[in-house]
């Protein structure tokens, strides 16, 4: 391959495949937030009834059982997961799954900052995951159900025991909407916004099982808790949280937006729909790695292999023999022409990953669009190729 190759004739007509704020709807426009209750309180009828039907779609559209919790949380993913570790973790031992960043930071939280002493950790490199046979189901379990950095999955809730002691923390933010989560395995979900809805930032969701409360009811931290992490009152679950009183307030425009992606999603087939969706973008990219000499998946599994944030790296041997640095840089150079023609924004691999692109597959992102980026690619890899061996 050289710089001989002619750039292609036909650009996606989308260029988002950033894994986080990800693409919006296809068709959205701003006038999708006319309906928002803009200057009004969230704590009015008009703003309560937005944020209740958010939580009800919500649980229309991924399936959730009628009896879990769901709550609208402040600071995204993140802070629905540390709400869910400070608040429940150190009635028993926990065991922390890791196979990249974001399952790693939550390690860091459990070990470092609640300095839990029976805290056991599993880890996995990245494209690889955790021996979840070693698993201890007497004790908590926190993990990610897709890792959203290292392209890498658990395959489905078979590991997980009907009749654990412990309680299962998942952090699902780059699966639900896109991935089969097995309800009756898990106790805390927790997912954000912008990840498979392409919706906006600062917002999260808390879903709890009947266990979860259990323990939120009948067990009380050796820390204290701040405000904003408070699930209870009086030994009691604060069931305004879980519809629509939520704990800060929340911008209605983004709400707006949310409902928006969640009645789109309806149209689409709901659940399996979106799935559906999913899978067949990252088709799109599995069938061109096939015929692809100088790309392969990070996670090498299929079984394993995010259908979400489909993470890869470049096998070609002058590029595999740079180090991490010039493997950085290559990339750099790669997405940076691909920025600059318009066809793909933000597909570099995560900070902490190996060297390579990380390309969002979710439902919001039109197979067509995958399409007439992989010619894109294979331009882009064969000028700055032509580079690195001038």
């Amino acid at each position: 391959m050289t710089a001989t190759v002619a750039a292609p004739a036909v650009k996606p007509v989308t260029a988002h495949f950033s894994s986080g704020p990800c693409a919006k709807r296809p068709g959205w426009t701003v006038e999708a937030l006319k309906g928002a209750a803009v200057g009004r309180s969230h704590r009015a009828k008009i703003g309560k009834t937005k944020l209740s039907d958010a939580i009800e779609l919500t649980r229309k559209i991924l399936e959730i059982p009628a009896n879990y919790r769901i709550g609208i949380v402040p600071a995204s993913d993140t802070g629905a997961v540390e709400m869910a570790l400070w608040s429940l973790l150190g009635q028993r031992p926990v065991d922390m799954l890791a196979w990249e960043s974001f399952g790693s930071g939550w390690v860091t939280d459990v070990v470092k900052q609640l300095k839990l002493k029976d805290a056991r950790v599993i880890e996995a490199g990245y494209g690889k995951i955790a021996d979840l046979s070693q698993v201890n189901f007497d004790h908590d379990v926190v993990f990610t159900w897709n890792g959203t950095t290292s392209g890498v999955r658990v395959p489905n809730g078979n590991f997980i025991p009907a009749d654990r002691e412990g309680l299962t923390i998942c952090d699902a933010t780059s699966a639900a909407f896109a991935q089969e989560l097995a309800w009756d395995k898990l106790d805390v979900v927790t997912f954000s916004w912008q990840k498979v809805l392409g919706g906006e930032a600062a917002h999260g969701m808390l879903i709890l099982s009947p266990r979860a409360v259990d323990r939120l009811e009948h067990y009380k931290p050796a820390w204290p808790l701040p405000k904003i992490f408070r699930l209870t009152s009086g030994g009691k679950l604060i069931e305004g949280i879980f519809k629509g009183e939520t704990i800060n307030t929340p911008s209605m425009i983004a709400v707006e937006d949310y409902l928006d992606a969640l009645n789109w999603a309806g149209t689409v087939g709901g659940l399996k729909g979106l799935i559906a969706r999913a899978d067949a973008n990252t088709k799109v990219l599995a069938d061109w790695v096939e015929k692809t000499d100088y790309v392969d998946f990070l996670a090498k599994d299929p079984a394993t292999r995010s259908n979400t944030s489909v993470c890869l790296t470049f096998t070609h041997p002058k590029v595999a023999a740079l180090d991490d640095a010039g493997q950085q840089a290559f990339v750099k150079a790669l997405t940076a022409l691909l920025e600059k023609e318009g066809v793909a924004f933000d597909i570099a691999s995560y900070r902490d990953a190996p060297p390579g692109l990380r390309i969002w597959c979710g439902a919001t992102v039109e197979a067509a669009d995958l399409k007439a980026l992989t010619p894109w690619i294979d331009w882009a890899f064969a000028k700055v190729l032509d580079d690195l061996s001038a």
